[in-house]
């Protein structure tokens, strides 16, 4: 059996997979350019926006589930 928090995570992957999806069917062409501009960032600036990234996505699931 689940347990909740997995369903809540296989929740939230497919909305990921639904977001990302929705922004390549709409802008491929922006969306190709957001990768090139990925990969010409430095790494250290790649690593700071991910984790402040998911500081803020684990804020924002604190606050709701709070």
């Amino acid at each position: 059996m689940r347990s909740i928090g997995f369903n809540d995570f296989l929740v939230g992957l497919g909305i990921l997979f639904v977001l990302e999806g929705l922004m390549f069917a709409a802008s491929p062409a922006w969306m190709r350019r957001a990768m090139k501009s990925a990969l010409a960032t430095p790494d250290n600036i790649l690593r700071t926006v991910g984790i402040v990234s998911a500081v803020i996505g684990l804020i924002l699931i604190w606050f709701v589930r709070r």
